[in-house]
């Protein structure tokens, strides 16, 4: 068995019917979340509030 092939963690996303399903798996363990769309469209709004937070964290020098 490949040990690498386990410590891979995939997400997928699909719609089912008035929610949008995100499963994220790694190794065996699985994580199934149904949101509204209007929760999906919050979702996206943080996470890229949060890349543009890190992008810019990121070009800052901490002495």
């Amino acid at each position: 068995m490949d040990k690498n092939k386990d410590n891979i963690r995939k997400i997928s996303v699909d719609i089912e019917r008035n929610r949008v399903r995100v499963v994220i798996s790694h190794g065996e363990d699985k994580e199934v979340v149904k949101l509204t769309l209007d929760e999906a469209r919050d979702l996206i709004r943080k996470i890229d509030g949060t890349l543009e937070d890190y992008d810019q964290r990121k070009h800052q020098r901490i002495d």
